[in-house]
């Protein structure tokens, strides 16, 4: 599995997802920088979590007009499985790949721990390798995560199986107790459509090794390589 990661100004968690995917595929990743017009031939493409252009505008409003989005759009239209983890979600949601918009958090404060979430559907790419309703530990970073669309759009991604992951607790329930930033429905990643694209709030790469205190985020990981190899 041939990987890329695109690095906009501002990008924090570009080398840590780099990281983890040459762990996971002893493969170099390409690290394709946000001003160029082309990507080198992928089997997946990541966009990074940071803090893109400061955060000046909305979250990844500005880097979702950066050239590479360009090259990124057409991949993802061509069925190239596309990661979007924080920041990259957000870009993903204002390049308009996936519904929906990412809004403050209800608190109105930076939220960064471990979170807890619920395997919705691992009937993916993205998620071949977690148990269907599995509860994995996965840590979080974000001010602006707080998940919201309307009912129709939120009945439509649900009856299509588009919910990834939902914030949960320890013991597996999703309840406004779990619920670290308001989103609706407790969730916590979606796909699109065609379940090419995962957008999530949490950091898989941060918790991806046994050294760095757990490896719930591996199986993402191992998922891709085991369908992509």
């Amino acid at each position: 599995m041939q990987a890329s990661v695109i690095v906009f100004p501002g990008s924090n968690c570009d080398r840590d997802v780099k990281v983890s995917l040459e762990h996971a595929t002893s493969k170099k990743v390409n690290m394709v920088w946000h001003g160029d017009s082309d990507i080198p031939k992928s089997d997946l493409i990541v966009l990074p979590g940071g803090f893109s252009y400061g955060d000046y505008l909305r979250c990844g409003a500005i880097s979702a007009k950066s050239n590479i989005m360009k090259a990124v759009i057409t991949a993802a239209n061509k069925g190239t499985p596309i990661l979007g983890i924080c920041n990259g979600f957000q870009i993903l949601i204002e390049a308009g790949l996936l519904p929906g918009t990412l809004m403050r958090n209800a608190g109105l404060k930076f939220v960064c721990k471990d979170a807890y979430l619920r395997v919705e559907n691992n009937e993916t790419i993205f998620t071949k390798k977690y148990s269907a309703g599995a509860v994995i530990r996965i840590p979080v970073a974000h001010h602006d995560g707080n998940y919201f669309a309307d009912d129709d759009v939120l009945d439509k991604i649900e009856d299509n199986g588009q919910v990834a992951f939902r914030y949960a607790t320890q013991a597996g329930e999703v309840n406004d107790q779990a619920n670290i930033n308001g989103s609706r429905r407790n969730i916590a990643g979606i796909y699109n459509e065609s379940k090419n694209i995962l957008g999530m709030m949490p950091h898989p790469e941060r918790l991806d090794q046994a050294i760095l205190g757990g490896t719930d985020g591996a199986h993402l990981f191992n998922s891709l390589v085991n369908s992509l190899a």
